[in-house]
């Protein structure tokens, strides 16, 4: 059972890509330990495009970052030091015409809210890119699909 209690991790990240596979392994060993086994599956494809976004288009470090708000709402981010904001996803219909860029449109199928915002701190410049899930319920895209009645 999900704990009442809301919690945050932060993994930093260098610019190497095998960073994927650590964020994801840590996010399924996160959530394992609280309870959340069945957000597992989709959160780690949103973690690995979030995280492949951070790690393949820009030049320094990245993060993730991975809350969870009571009563059932999980927050996966990545952190780059790009500052520019991503490219808007791909239509879905247009995604078996491509060989890349499909990422943040899984994103957007698969999740139940995401965004970005530009970062500044301390003379840090960056962005942050987001999604969240709901506890409860099979994710978005799965609904798109199911039969009514």
């Amino acid at each position: 059972m999900p704990e009442n209690e809301p919690w945050e991790y932060s993994l930093h990240l260098p610019n190497d890509l095998r960073a994927v596979t650590v964020s994801r392994r840590t996010l399924r060993l996160i959530l394992t330990m609280h309870g959340l086994i069945g957000l597992t599956d989709v959160a780690e494809l949103l973690a690995t495009e979030l995280v492949s976004n951070a790690v393949r288009h820009t030049k320094g470090p990245a993060a993730l970052r991975v809350r969870w708000s009571p009563p059932g709402t999980l927050r996966i981010g990545a952190w780059d030091a790009d500052p520019e904001p991503p490219e808007p996803p791909v239509p879905l219909e247009r995604l078996g015409e491509l060989e890349e860029g499909r990422g943040l449109a899984l994103v957007r199928a698969c999740s139940d809210l995401w965004g970005w915002h530009p970062l500044s701190r301390h003379g840090n410049r960056g962005k942050y890119v987001w999604c969240e899930l709901a506890a409860a319920g099979p994710p978005p895209a799965l609904r798109a699909v199911r039969p009514n009645g």
